[in-house]
């Protein structure tokens, strides 16, 4: 455990050679200092907690599996928030390809059954009750995946646009523009439900 302790007082640069040697006790460190980042992460793309924890652990073991091709071209945290982003996005895309499926057989049943808003109870969601911020997070799905992943990244996790661009591998200005782009559909996606409920 002082092993454990020592590496945490240590350089990134330090930090990623023990992870690269194989070192459990960085790889220890590194979890414990970026679990609750990458686990709010994956709650806010995924929309439920056993969904977010199962990926945050995959998450980290590939950190733990691919670290050696860790150029050191960004901080190690950007490259763990790209890894996080990535595999949600591509969790996202499979469960969306499995919706067009499940739609395409339900042409076949007569008993289909309404989909509800799911659940949803993250930390950096500040709204007034669950049921709104259930409702945010069902128009985010509408989002593009590029506006999606900067509006999260900001407005859920708290992360400043410089970082947002090195985890996208794009500019500062691009990520201003995906924020306010993905700010002024969410608008619009909410006036519509809003309008259409009071009718």
């Amino acid at each position: 455990m002082l092993e454990a302790q020592q590496i945490q007082l240590e350089t990134d640069d330090q930090l990623v050679a023990a992870l690269k040697q194989g070192d459990t006790h960085a790889f220890e460190v590194f979890v414990r200092q970026n679990q609750s980042r990458v686990y709010n992460i994956c709650l806010a793309m995924l929309k439920n907690a056993q969904d977010a924890d199962d990926m945050a652990q995959e998450v980290f073991l590939d950190v733990y599996q691919k670290i050696g091709t860790f150029r050191g071209e960004s901080r190690l945290t950007t490259w763990m928030y790209r890894l996080s982003t990535n595999k949600c996005l591509e969790e996202i895309r499979r469960r969306k390809r499995q919706r067009r499926w499940a739609s395409l057989v339900s042409f076949w049943k007569s008993d289909g059954e309404a989909i509800e808003p799911p659940e949803f109870d993250h930390p950096g969601v500040q709204l007034e009750n669950k049921e709104r911020a259930s409702l945010l997070m069902l128009k985010m799905e509408q989002l593009p995946d590029n506006q999606r992943v900067a509006f999260t990244l900001h407005k859920l996790d708290g992360m400043p646009y410089e970082q947002i661009a090195e985890v996208m591998e794009t500019s500062l200005s691009a990520v201003e523009s995906l924020i306010f782009r993905a700010k002024q559909n969410l608008k619009k996606l909410l006036k519509e439900y809003y309008e259409k409920e009071m009718i």
